[in-house]
């Protein structure tokens, strides 16, 4: 899978990926001078040009304050002015830079002063070392409850010194951070994320460590504790160990290749004799245990406000209706003080105090770090309503005459409507990635582990906990059953069915030395296959983290939410204000007549209650929820159709796609390409010819070398034979290659490459390959001691529906353009046959991102779909770049979009997916906007006037909380997503797709 490849880490318009500097060895006769440096004459006193390849060194630094490519350009520039500098990449992704120096010329010291004397702060990571220098790790953040919160965390975190990046998901809950170890820890973070008033749990920890929580049984005394965390100690690759003696948990961070679960578990039961023992949580458990324990704690508290609020309710406004009661209610206790208003301001207390104490702790949080939140208004509004109420209580009961008017019902029933809206809410929020259960459930409970003698019998076998399973143990898989883990087969033969993870509707047959994949099912026969990677490395879940990643991944249409909600409250607060203060002054000197006031209430009561509506009619929490809940939605039910989409950004600019570019082989073909024939110029037998094509095809990694390949494995007559070793080996990009065989200088390469070679192309080769074009085949021409050899016609077939797919986003008003290595008239030939009429042929990797920037130049969004490294660059300049699911993974992590089945029609899948979880981001802001536009004039008295129409501040505060659930609701309509009905009939691997 794409993140086992190597990192690419080139952002669009965010500077160079930093690349793999290390000296590549030169021509012995040309020394090669450092950059900078002039080359020095021989005789120079005191010079030993010799000795300069010697002291070369590499260092990299951590440069903070680079926010584009100008500015990376800006940095590499001035280190490249520097003398002794042999190359340097700057990555601002990651923040580094990474340099290759002359010791004997510049010091690391000086390299980072230049830096930061252009404007940027740097610091040196480590010398002499490749290591990736970042890490990402997830955290669970328990306590945020709109974006100003989130917006806090996210701010605190990224004010770290080490941290390159910071997002925190107020939908998921969770904070995904980029950082440096080495300048910081996982612990800092947490500790930061704790300092903000909210709590931090580790998901993972990134890099090649591991977590996992283990349950104790029989471990009960602090000494037995102690004693299970010392024999764990004691296991090599053990990280850190977390004992958390209340629950009875012990958090084990481990490095996988040295040990794992499997041995804990062990260790615990040996150390106790067999009284203790130890269970693994199950996946994700911790996270979805503290999400039923929120959806708990709202339950139970809106059921206690319920609880008061009912009685409080109906002393105010039903049983004040009622003779008898109504009576009871009104007898005085204390001087004006009757016995309804007692109750209620009994009952009232618990809710407001007790109930209603998490939205004080909210606001003191938010106000802590200078920012406001839902908490502060619904506190603001409450407090209002009570102690207004409380007032007016006191002072009728130490009073002969004064008639006090209460609001304990506001308050109260304000509360419990806030409740159960937040309950509703983080209901519907937990749907919100079901996708991700569901893709987490392909993995099987058990697996069968064999156990062999030292002459490689088996001699025993057992079932355990899939979870249990460690680097390199072998599993036996029986017909029926699903693979455990990612792993190679060392025996047996059978099919497997991968389409719940490739799309491939056809099983794959397996035998000894194939791969297989966690979470496939095994058709018939028995495998045992080697445990190769497991946990969070196999498929299945870098799938799944995948999908979770882009559920953190902000798009930017949220930027908007964001800066709303920086002002969205406090401007509350003031039109809050402004209202009460309006109506009060208004009806002071005569601005209304008295009639309006109702005969409960006086002046300041009716300008209290407008005030308090205003406050908690406005809803940041819908704005906040409308852009992360359509993404976590359609991305996951785009994970469900086989479409990967990496985050909001990639949603975002795929609905507005109307270019694509594709590439040819792999894309619109099968990719499988196969000799269809060879036809000799010289006389040679063709097992010899194929000898020296083969030996030098064997070092390449395009589909066509490997077609050759095997082609050639035809000739050989013993599979195990090796091919004649291929010297000064050479691929030339989109071209062929180069490499000599013994004493013969070969090429294998189309029409340009032997043309720049200076190698003369006869008529009889020429004719073949223009008949060879015309079939839409690939002519391919072998030149031996620089003279043509031979043409050998290959042949890759069409993928089935790539011209109904062509067809369909044609009719949806999207460019299709190809763009292609191969010759001109096989090029062309494909085109047509698929329904393209704009063709790019004999396009380098950079002819490819070049077209994509003019095409982007013109006013199209282009979306690039490729699936091999020449299309990596293009699919990185493009603004939504798709990678085939079965292309090379620096394709898949260069992509924004990744299509796992490899058809073509999901590129279409991709495009009307974003196009509809785009319109339903814009509902919601419509919406969420239109509510508070349309609410906050209501509550404020706008329509009183000519309607005596007033919201009482309980009923703003059931339509607030309603606001929240009908974005997240009208979000998760999403789910019943289907895609365009024109695909029903395109023809998929052979088979009609319903």
């Amino acid at each position: 899978m794409a993140s086992r490849a190597f990192q690419m880490s080139c952002v669009r318009g965010e500077g160079s990926s930093l690349r793999d500097l290390s000296p590549r060895p030169r021509y012995p006769s040309m020394p090669r001078y450092p950059k900078g440096v002039a080359a020095l004459p021989a005789s120079d006193p005191g010079t030993d040009v010799e000795a300069l390849p010697e002291e070369r060194r590499t260092a990299i630094f951590s440069v903070f304050g680079m926010t584009c490519s100008a500015c990376a350009g800006s940095v590499e520039k001035t280190i490249k002015r520097l003398a002794g500098i042999y190359d340097a990449a700057v990555d601002v992704l990651n923040n580094r830079v990474q340099v290759i120096f002359y010791a004997n010329f510049v010091s690391e010291e000086e390299i980072r002063e230049a830096i930061e004397d252009a404007g940027f702060e740097a610091a040196l990571i480590h010398e002499d070392s490749k290591e990736l220098s970042t890490l990402t790790c997830r955290l669970h953040i328990k306590g945020m409850t709109c974006t100003s919160c989130s917006s806090v965390v996210e701010s605190a975190l990224q004010s770290i010194p080490g941290v390159q990046k910071a997002a925190v998901a107020l939908a998921t809950e969770e904070a995904e951070i980029r950082y440096d170890p080495k300048l910081v820890t996982v612990d800092q973070l947490m500790k930061e994320i704790d300092d903000t008033g909210f709590e931090a749990i580790l998901i993972t920890a990134g890099g090649d460590r591991s977590i996992i929580h283990l349950k104790l049984e029989g471990v009960h005394t602090e000494r037995s504790m102690k004693l299970v965390e010392s024999s764990l100690q004691a296991l090599p690759g053990i990280e850190k160990i977390d004992m958390d003696t209340v629950n009875n948990k012990v958090s084990v961070t481990y490095k996988p290749d040295q040990t794992g679960p499997r041995n804990f578990i062990e260790v615990i039961q040996s150390t106790g004799s067999g009284s203790f023992s130890a269970t693994i949580y199950p996946e994700g458990e911790e996270r979805e245990s503290h999400k039923r324990e929120e959806i708990r704690q709202y339950y139970r508290s809106f059921l206690w406000s319920l609880l008061f609020t009912i009685p409080v309710f109906l002393t105010s406004m039903v049983f004040m209706y009622i003779p008898g009661i109504k009576d009871v209610l009104d007898t005085k206790v204390i001087n004006m003080l009757n016995i309804g208003e007692l109750l209620r301001w009994i009952l009232s207390t618990p809710v407001q105090f007790i109930v209603g104490w998490r939205f004080y702790t909210g606001s003191y949080k938010a106000l802590r770090h200078g920012s406001a939140n839902m908490d502060v208004l619904i506190a603001l509004g409450t407090n209002a309503a009570y102690f207004y109420s409380l007032y007016s209580v006191l002072r009728a009961a130490t009073s002969q005459d004064y008639k006090s008017t209460d609001f304990f019902e506001t308050s109260s029933m304000l509360i419990s409507f806030i409740l159960l809206g937040k309950y509703l809410e983080v209901l519907a929020k937990g749907k919100t990635s079901e996708a991700i259960a569901k893709l987490m459930d392909l993995a099987p409970e058990t697996a069968i582990i064999l156990t062999f003698d030292e002459h490689g019998n088996v001699i025993n076998e057992r079932e355990i906990d899939s979870r249990l399973i460690q680097k390199n143990d072998v599993i036996k898989v029986m017909p029926g059953a699903k693979v455990a883990c990612d792993g190679i087969v060392l025996w047996g033969q059978s099919h497997v069915n991968e389409s719940m993870i490739t799309g491939e509707a056809r099983p794959v047959g397996k035998r000894k030395g194939n791969s297989v994949i966690g979470g496939t099912i095994n058709e018939n026969g028995i495998l045992h296959i080697r445990a190769t990677h497991i946990g969070s490395e196999s498929a299945l879940s870098q799938i799944v983290r995948l999908v979770e990643s882009a559920q953190m991944a902000k798009a930017p249409v949220q930027k908007l939410a964001d800066r709303i909600s920086k002002f969205f409250v406090p401007l509350v607060i003031i039109l809050s204000l402004t209202t009460w203060l309006c109506w009060y002054l208004t009806g002071k000197y005569n601005g209304y007549p008295k009639s309006w006031i109702p005969s409960s209430m006086d002046i300041f009561q009716l300008a209290l209650q407008f005030g308090i509506s205003v406050m908690v009619i406005a809803c940041p929490c819908a704005l906040g929820l409308a852009t992360p809940t359509a993404v976590m939605v359609g991305t996951g039910v785009g994970a469900s159709q086989g479409v990967l989409i990496k985050g909001g950004q990639a949603l975002e600019s795929a609905h507005k796609v109307n270019c694509i570019v594709f590439d040819k082989t792999g894309t619109l073909t099968m990719g499988k390409p196969v000799v269809v024939s060879t036809k000799l110029l010289k006389n040679m037998a063709l097992k010899e010819f194929y000898e020296y094509v083969a030996a030098a095809e064997v070092n390449s990694e395009h589909p066509l070398a490997k077609a050759i390949v095997e082609y050639a494995k035809k000739f050989k007559e013993d599979e195990n034979y090796p091919w004649p070793e291929a010297r000064h080996f050479l691929s030339v990009t989109g071209h062929g290659v180069k490499a000599k065989i013994g004493t013969k200088d070969l090429i294998v390469g189309n029409k340009s490459l032997m043309l720049n070679s200076n190698i003369e192309i006869p008529d009889e080769a020429l004719e073949l390959l223009a008949k060879a074009e015309e079939m839409s085949h690939t002519g391919i021409l072998v030149a031996m001691n620089h003279e043509i050899l031979g043409v050998i016609e290959i042949s890759d077939p069409l993928k089935p529906g790539a011209q109904d797919a062509i067809s369909i986003l044609n009719s949806m008003n999207v460019r299709c353009i190809m763009v292609t290595g191969d010759n001109w008239g096989t090029a062309k030939a494909i085109a047509g046959a698929v329904g393209i009429s704009t063709v790019v042929a004999e396009a380098k990797p950079e002819d490819k991102a070049q077209k994509v920037k003019e095409l982007q130049m013109s006013g199209f969004t282009v979306a690039m779909v490729g699936d091999g490294i020449n299309d990596s660059p293009a699919l990185v300049s493009a603004d939504v770049g798709m990678a085939i699911g079965a292309g090379t993974d620096v394709a898949i992590e260069a992509a924004d979009i990744v299509l796992m089945k490899s058809n073509l029609e999901d590129v279409i899948t991709a495009i009307d997916l974003s196009r509809k979880t785009f319109s339903r981001i814009r509902f919601n802001y419509i919406w969420a906007l239109g509510y508070n536009i349309i609410g906050i004039p209501i509550a404020a008295g706008v329509l009183f006037p000519s309607t005596r129409l007033r919201l009482p501040p309980w009923v703003a505060g059931a339509a607030m909380a309603a606001s929240s659930v009908s974005v997240v609701l009208w979000s998760l309509l999403l789910k019943n997503y289907k895609r365009p009905k024109a695909l029903d009939v395109v023809r998929i691997s052979g088979v009609m797709v319903e």
